[in-house]
């Protein structure tokens, strides 16, 4: 084993430049997103007033974000917000597993749609891209039957034109995080999902609003 001086990487500057592309990116996406994301928290108020339910889903490890955002409005963190029904559709284990065992996998969750939702809920998918043919099946069915819809997307700002068709007239809020670490991608969607419950909340405080 030859013997030689170790190169050691410089640790505060890939820490710096990991700090930076976290800010950075977040900074950039409210800034411009502020109106919409108001908009939304608007809306999904309106649908949890009317007795409506957040249902929640997503691919591999955005699968951890729907159930994340699911547990945020059932079990609130901070006291005195109330409760809000919300499921992850990612927890029917059995039944996921099931369509699989059929072939069916791809529509899943358009499947547990079909069968659970109700027009008064809310459909929000999470996808680390804006090609991914899986939740955009899901989002169509629930639009298709009046639900609220959301998408919480990311990836690079080409790649999701070129497929920005397959998203028009399905989803009413559109959220894309413009990059392509999927670590950024998932620390600023649960930033989002974290202000988007507790805007809800706020409006819950002005029900006025709501009707």
């Amino acid at each position: 084993m030859r013997e030689g001086k170790i190169e050691r990487p410089d640790l505060h500057a890939l820490m710096a430049a990991r700090l930076k592309k976290s800010t950075a990116v977040p900074e950039t996406f409210f800034g411009v997103e502020s109106e919409q994301i108001a908009q939304a928290c608007w809306a999904m108020a309106r649908r949890f007033h009317q007795g409506g339910r957040l249902l929640a889903f997503g691919n591999g490890a955005c699968a951890t974000d729907a159930q994340h955002v699911a547990v945020e409005f059932v079990h609130p963190v901070i006291v005195g917000k109330r409760a809000l029904p919300a499921i992850a559709l990612t927890n029917d284990s059995a039944t996921l597993s099931g369509l699989m065992s059929c072939k069916a996998a791809k529509k899943s969750f358009a499947r547990q749609l079909q069968v659970l939702a109700r027009p008064q809920d809310i459909a929000m998918g999470f996808a680390s891209d804006g090609d991914c043919p899986h939740i955009q099946e899901a989002l169509t069915m629930a639009h298709r039957k009046g639900l609220l819809t959301l998408a919480l997307l990311g990836g690079d700002k080409g790649r999701l034109n070129a497929n920005a068709s397959a998203w028009d007239g399905i989803v009413d809020f559109l959220f894309v995080v413009q990059a392509t670490d999927p670590l950024v991608i998932q620390e600023t969607h649960e930033t989002l999902y974290h202000v988007l419950w507790e805007l809800v909340h706020v409006f819950f405080e002005h029900e006025g609003l709501l009707t």
